[in-house]
């Protein structure tokens, strides 16, 4: 009797602690479903807009689509080639997240693996350069720029990401944690020279880190406004933050052809946390956990 007397008490408790579990998944389910509308929302509306004249933007919110995209988009093309836009900004991006991927990468093994005089100091220097605003150094950056004869060249935009402090701290960390220093040691017995240690060994350790920081430098480099605004002078090799600036300057009452421009500039940073999230998420996760 007291045997199955407990085992129904147990019995009761257990499905008490299911129930309350089940009830605390779904209160949790829907609390990130109503974040995740509230997040996407501005984005949905600024693509609902496109569609639709000027009078229904400015008279009333709009979350069904209209029938004025082609209008609103003849209307942009008519003085802002976006198109263009897209193609110095495509340029630009993927030039300076390679460049910042692999050098960044190779800085940070460094500071990880190679325990040198001054190791330490120079890490906490460029540590510290992640704390000082980049509009300090505006000024000295236009000055090097023109020394260099870079003025309007989209080098001034895509050279200066080879030194890239975010990606050397998180990359580093992650080489901290994920390479062992004993693989390094081995490779080295064998006969694998430096580099080759770095390109062969190395980097697919480390495609997590590096996936996670390229897509965070591919989205900064996409979004910069105000360092091509001051190294650009030519409307052709204007990037799409630019020319995105522009048609809200000429067409400051024709909100269709201004949320045109914005919903165009947006596509590509949508597509790549569509299908690259799962990199952002493994990255910052891997490593975090050692046996």
């Amino acid at each position: 009797m007291d045997l199955s007397l407990t085992a129904s008490k147990s019995i009761v408790k257990r499905r008490k602690i299911n129930r309350k579990r089940l009830i605390s998944n779904i209160v949790l389910y829907f609390f990130l479903l109503l974040l995740a509308i509230v997040c996407f929302l501005p984005f949905y509306i600024m693509i609902m807009n496109s569609t639709h004249s000027s009078v229904d933007i400015s008279t009333k919110l709009n979350f069904l689509p209209g029938t004025d995209f082609i209008n609103n988009y003849k209307s942009m093309s008519s003085s802002v080639n976006i198109w263009q836009g897209f193609k110095n900004s495509l340029i630009v991006s993927l030039s300076s997240t390679l460049l910042a991927a692999y050098f960044g990468a190779l800085t940070a093994y460094g500071f990880s693996k190679y325990k040198f005089k001054g190791n330490k100091i120079l890490f906490w220097i460029m540590m510290g350069s992640m704390m000082v605003p980049s509009q300090l150094g505006l000024i000295g950056f236009f000055n090097v720029i023109a020394k260099f004869g870079l003025i309007n060249n989209l080098l001034a935009l895509i050279l200066p990401s080879i030194a890239n402090a975010n990606v050397v701290f998180f990359v580093k960390l992650y080489i901290d944690s994920a390479v062992p220093d004993s693989i390094i040691e081995s490779a080295r017995i064998d006969g694998c020279s430096e580099f080759m240690i770095f390109n062969k060994i190395v980097i697919p350790m480390i495609i997590p880190s590096i996936a996670t920081m390229s897509i965070f430098t591919f989205i900064n480099s996409w979004n910069s406004y105000l360092v091509p605004l001051v190294v650009l002078y030519e409307q052709k090799k204007y990037t799409v933050p630019l020319l995105t600036a522009i048609a809200k300057g000429v067409y400051r009452t024709d909100y269709g052809a201004v949320y045109v421009a914005t919903a165009l500039s947006m596509v590509p940073i949508m597509i790549i946390f569509a299908f690259c999230s799962k990199y952002i998420i493994g990255g910052m996760t891997a490593g975090a956990v050692k046996e």
